[in-house]
């Protein structure tokens, strides 16, 4: 009786042991089920962290170092403290060069060392920026990796205006505009507007782009539409592309940019070029010949190469009597040995108006215009300069134009002066 007691016990402490591990067994597994899904969820928002990367690379992995390079500084100065060998630094000059010769690395331009975060902080990797937007990369891990990269460039459309009180590049300054747009707007109306006469009154309102890396301001970008008023006269200009060429158009869709003539005379022929020894017919001795001479009888019609202002209207005993116009702030013509002049100092004239005619007056031979052309008040041989087109837009492209013209005369429109805000009120 007592054995069987004894079993019983025994077996219901066996089924009770064999429940307890069940259960046991099947609260761990469920407890794994639960657990497994927390893990993978924190994996999953890690994963989803915002990387710091710049040059393509995840820069948080090293140790970063930016610098700038020094006057007579070079490669080996700059890695040989981050612990990279001669031997390697010879190598990699060498596979560079193809793609950028390390020799021209320039005093004060940024390169930036990624190292690594050990106790050694070796160099993993060297970075050149030439300038803003471009970099160079030399992977120095395993063996040499050299290739090149850009950053990102934001655009961001910007107006500005002003009224002028003393220079453009002033009034820009005073409404903390970079003044490099001074020199673009002057280049745009270089044929319609000299800037150098710029007067007090005179006043702009310009969109253009702004161009950003890294939120830092890297330049002006494309001038997209100008309104310039000067001597009360509204000029306009708008960046408008057809095919290959981008140029600028007044609200015409005409050329801002009007082209020379080849000659300034209709018939002649020419008779010797721009050279730098020439020998001279009357003084009979080698010298610099800053023209090119065109041939043609006497009284033959001098034409003005293109609109201007005549700045010089004389007669000296070697030039004879002669004409020089200014066209802009970048060419200025002259027009030599003529028999009589047909304009005064001070007048302005247009591209074909007979400013005088053919004679042989000074140091000449026989009858001819000896021409002269200036660039940024260098004497240049004309037939070798590349003049920009003055087509007009072209008909198939008129449409497309004229929304973009009445876009951006709208945005002009909507910029306010301090004129208009003293009217306003």
């Amino acid at each position: 009786m007592i054995k069987k007691k004894i079993r019983l016990v025994s077996s219901v402490l066996t089924v009770l042991l064999a429940v307890s591990v069940f259960l046991f067994i099947n609260r761990y597994n469920s407890s794994n089920e639960q657990f497994e899904p927390i893990i993978e969820d924190s994996l999953q928002v890690a994963s989803h962290l915002p990387i710091n990367r710049e040059f393509g690379l995840a820069i948080d992995s090293f140790v970063v170092t930016k610098e700038r390079i020094k006057p007579n500084e070079f490669l080996a100065n700059i890695l040989l403290p981050h612990h990279i060998d001669y031997v390697t630094i010879d190598a990699l000059a060498k596979k560079s060069k193809p793609i950028f010769d390390v020799r021209k690395m320039v005093a004060g331009k940024t390169y930036t060392i990624l190292a690594s975060k050990d106790s050694l902080q070796k160099a993993q990797y060297f970075i050149y920026q030439p300038n803003a937007i471009d970099y160079v990369v030399y992977d120095l891990r395993d063996s040499i990796l050299i290739y090149e990269g850009q950053k990102e460039v934001e655009i961001v459309e910007k107006t500005a205006a002003g009224i002028i009180n003393s220079s453009l590049y002033l009034t820009l300054q005073e409404n903390e505009v970079s003044p490099a747009l001074a020199v673009r707007l002057s280049e745009i109306f270089a044929w319609s507007i000299d800037f150098y006469r710029i007067q007090k009154g005179d006043w702009f309102k310009v969109i253009y782009d702004e161009k950003f890396v890294d939120g830092e301001s890297i330049g002006i970008g494309e001038i997209k539409a100008v309104e310039f008023n000067h001597y009360n006269t509204n000029f306009y200009a708008f960046h408008f592309k057809q095919g290959d060429n981008d140029d600028y158009f007044d609200e015409e869709a005409n050329s801002l940019r009007k082209a020379f003539l080849k000659s300034p005379l209709k018939f002649s022929r020419l008779s010797s070029r721009y050279t730098m020894k020439r020998f001279h017919p009357v003084q009979k001795r080698w010298k610099a010949h800053l023209g090119t001479d065109y041939a043609a009888p006497t009284g033959t019609p001098i034409m003005s190469t293109g609109d201007g202002v005549v700045i010089e209207s004389a007669r000296k005993s070697a030039n004879g009597n002669y004409v020089k116009v200014k066209h802009n702030s970048v060419y200025t013509t002259q027009y030599l040995h003529m028999s009589k002049r047909n304009v005064k100092v001070g007048q302005r004239v247009r591209q074909g108006d007979i400013i005088g005619f053919v004679g042989s007056t000074g140091l000449a031979t026989g009858p001819h215009v000896c021409y002269r052309f200036w660039k940024n008040d260098k004497q240049v041989d004309h037939l070798k300069q590349d003049f920009p087109s003055a087509e007009p837009v072209l008909a198939e492209n008129k449409a497309a134009f004229d929304l973009y013209l009445k876009e951006y005369k709208q945005k002009l429109d909507l910029i306010r002066l301090q004129i208009d805000l003293m009217a306003a009120n």
